[in-house]
């Protein structure tokens, strides 16, 4: 999983009695923090979850939003114990996830680059400040992968789990003003360039160009499909739509979803992605799709 971090679906066949569970998590506004350099820019993820809190309702779904002084690090882990406990074999659940991200030095060894990704709760500071906070509110990908793995099992293979993360880090440099934006629009990029490392460790990612990556399974699980907004080295940029910023990922996946039913064919995917690629304001990023489906 990319740190930029960021949207998640798990999409799973339904049974007579299955239920569809969406939990949509939003920031826009993070607290200011009077340590230099230990807050997070303004971006505009709670539109993509007001957005799309509509639609999936629409479609039938049970809804939890968390959205900005809501999204705090517990009560992000707290949803997803609940998620898990009300889950049952069949359930189509949607999880999306519209906030900063960031990558983590990795302590525990299982990554070969030597970072992990993580999503960026309300109340998790960008640096490492002294006896204040050392990173306990990231939630890294072995975390959401734990998280992951358990609801897949749960909800088994009949059910289908979509994530979607619009959470993509800046790594490509600075946050400048291209020229398919318009002059008189700012410029939000979701996520930083600086990793998180209690060790001042400088951060250089991953150059990997797939995609599409495939995801491992095992027996009994239920099939995944996650889309992320851009590759691991690459910016989220967000982009204004009637007088309104959106991430570019959650606004081309509401618009699909407005024609088409979530299930667990995912083939709606690729309109998803077909619309990203199309957009020339969009040229300097490039959505990821991960999937245990075979292709």
């Amino acid at each position: 999983m990319k740190q930029s971090i960021l949207i998640i679906f798990l999409c799973l066949s339904l049974t007579a009695f299955a239920t569809k569970r969406a939990l949509l998590i939003g920031i826009s506004d993070y607290p200011a923090v009077r340590h230099t350099g230990a807050g997070w820019a303004k971006i505009h993820g709670a539109n993509d979850v007001n957005m799309l809190r509509l639609n999936l309702k629409k479609q039938g779904f049970k809804v939890t939003t968390l959205i900005d002084e809501k999204a705090t690090a517990s009560r992000i882990r707290r949803a997803f114990e609940k998620i898990q406990i009300e889950a049952a074999p069949g359930d189509l659940i949607y999880i999306h996830f519209s906030c900063h991200g960031q990558p983590v030095e990795d302590y525990n060894g299982d990554e070969d680059d030597g970072w992990d990704e993580a999503i960026i709760p309300y109340d998790a500071c960008q640096i490492p400040v002294k006896g204040v906070y050392s990173g306990k509110n990231h939630i890294i990908d072995d975390e959401l992968n734990l998280w992951f793995s358990k609801l897949r099992k749960k909800i088994g293979s009949t059910g289908f789990l979509y994530v979607v993360v619009v959470v993509d880090a800046c790594h490509s440099g600075g946050i400048d003003r291209g020229e398919e934006y318009e002059e008189e629009e700012e410029v939000f990029v979701r996520g930083t360039k600086t990793g998180f490392s209690l060790s001042n460790k400088s951060y250089v990612p991953r150059l990997d160009t797939r995609a599409n990556i495939p995801i491992k399974s095992e027996k009994g699980m239920a099939e995944t499909c996650m889309l992320e907004a851009c590759r691991a080295y690459q910016s989220n940029y967000e982009f204004k739509q009637n007088g309104t910023y959106y991430g570019p990922l959650s606004f081309y996946v509401n618009k699909v979803l407005m024609r088409h039913k979530l299930s667990s064919d995912d083939s709606w995917v690729k309109d998803v992605k077909k619309l990203m690629d199309n957009n020339p304001r969009l040229v300097r990023q490039n959505m990821v799709i991960q999937t245990t489906k075979k292709k």
